[in-house]
């Protein structure tokens, strides 16, 4: 099966709707992918990369079917790793002679996968080309580190087609094709995804090649990706959104990832939380456990972030091993602009915190002290956190705090009764000692000051332990 791209060019790849991981187990897809190999049919007929490896067979069978193999001219090869590769030993079982096309270090790689020094090798640098007939050509552009040392991108003159390989693309598995027909949020959040985890430790290595390749004043009428969907509409927007991401890019947002033996500190992040919401309810924070929630998904809300906080109970004097691993992927990722905090909880020694804070200041991160707390947080503890999250919400904000909004309590409380007296009960949590103030209320969950205890919805979960309404008393402190 081929899918016309334009003029005569065919898309000849896979979809994979069923991959799960991605470079081992390191990026999870969450909506598959495709390996994209084009077709070219002019006066010479040209590949461009093939397919991963576990469809080889199947990939050679299809493309038979498409063209006659004996009179595939040429095969270029964006990129060595397996996923574009694949099928080149199958094909090239048949078709021995035919010329690869790559760059120095392509040929290093490709031989490093399949282990054929015997191949036709073409190597090529950039600004080199291939008459392919008709008047037209491939013209070869060396992207190093893009995000291998053997990345190429080809571009075919009078089609404005540009094969980018994996800049632009995505993990991202659809019925169609092309960028226009496919659910818009779901595309955009993957491209996000994508360059997040995967191209930003080379993001300064983006600016300039971007600028180099448009420096050719090429005309591109379409992007066609390794991975994911074919740019024929407005296909420079992603172009401008890589120019974006690549400088230093950041959201109003902070990131809160933590792991913990027991709730303790757990019950940190979400009064620090609480804390930054309350003095800047501008920001977006997410808060996660890294042992159960996507760690991919994680890395790009710190991407997006202008901070993070990172939390950790102390096990063996050090920090849990799901934070130390998700610290060695982030230093990795060479995050830059962005502040960070350390935070825990700790019975005997308090080691992990300082680990983690060391961690974070080797990545790069612009420092903010950080809180440790011994034992289960109790009421003093809790508000400690809450006031760091204050502290952190004020040293990081990317633009003057707003006014404080005016005070609604005596409206409401006259309106729940409290104003006479009725409902002012405070409760606290048998669980965790949380105390509701009917005067303060719980901003976190939108219960406004001046809310009486029967007057809070039922649905309300304990901002200490996230337990729901049952489990409080009155108190009588």
């Amino acid at each position: 099966m081929n899918i016309h791209v334009k003029n005569n060019i065919f898309w000849v790849g896979k979809r994979d709707w069923e991959v799960e991981h991605f470079h081992g187990k390191e990026y999870k897809m969450q909506r598959g992918t495709s390996y994209n190999s084009y077709l070219i049919k002019e006066e010479k007929k040209v590949l461009i990369d093939t397919v991963d490896l576990k469809f080889r067979t199947d990939f050679v069978k299809n493309l038979a079917e498409e063209i006659d193999l004996n009179t595939l001219d040429a095969i270029v090869i964006n990129h060595a790793e397996e996923d574009h590769s694949g099928a080149l030993a199958e094909l090239l079982a048949l078709i021995p002679d035919t010329p690869v096309y790559c760059t120095a270090n392509g040929v290093d790689s490709i031989n490093g996968h399949h282990h054929h020094p015997e191949w036709n090798f073409k190597v090529v640098k950039t600004g080199d080309s291939l008459d392919i007939g008709n008047g037209k050509k491939l013209i070869f552009v060396e992207t190093p580190m893009l995000h291998w040392p053997d990345s190429m991108m080809t571009y075919l003159t009078e089609d404005a087609v540009l094969f980018s390989n994996d800049a632009f693309g995505q993990h991202y598995c659809d019925e169609h094709l092309f960028n226009d027909e496919v659910d818009q949020q779901e595309l955009f959040d993957q491209c996000q995804r994508y360059f997040s985890n995967i191209l930003t430790p080379f993001a300064r290595l983006v600016t300039p090649k971007i600028n180099e390749i448009l420096g050719f004043n090429l005309p591109v009428s379409m992007i066609a990706t390794s991975h994911g969907v074919v740019w024929r509409d407005n296909p420079t927007q992603i172009v401008e959104l890589y120019l974006k991401w690549a400088a230093d890019y950041q959201e109003d947002r902070i990131t809160i990832f933590y792991d913990a033996m027991s709730s303790n500190t757990r019950m940190m992040a979400d009064a620090i939380a609480e804390g930054i919401r309350e003095t800047d309810p501008r920001v977006a924070v997410k808060v996660y456990n890294a042992s159960v929630h996507d760690k991919n998904e994680i890395i790009t809300s710190c991407f997006r972030s202008k901070g993070i906080l990172v939390g950790s109970s102390t096990m063996n004097n050090v920090m849990m091993p799901k934070i130390a691993g998700m610290l060695e992927e982030i230093t990795g990722l060479k995050f830059r602009n962005k502040r960070a905090s350390a935070f825990g909880s700790y019975g005997w020694t308090g080691g992990a915190v300082d680990r983690v804070a060391t961690r974070l200041q080797d990545a790069g991160f612009d420092m903010t002290i950080a809180l440790k707390v011994k034992w289960r947080p109790d009421l003093s503890a809790l508000e400690a956190c809450r006031e760091h999250g204050r502290s952190v919400a004020r040293e990081w904000a990317l633009s003057p705090l707003p006014a404080a909004a005016p005070a609604v309590a005596a409206e409401t409380a006259s309106a729940s009764g409290v104003e006479n007296g009725e409902g002012a009960q405070k409760m606290i949590c048998s669980v965790c000692q949380w105390v509701y103030d009917p005067a303060e209320g719980e901003p976190g969950q939108d219960v406004a000051p001046g809310t009486c205890w029967e007057a809070v919805p039922d649905d309300f979960l304990c901002p200490g332990c996230a337990l729901g309404k049952e489990v409080f008393d009155p108190y009588e402190g």
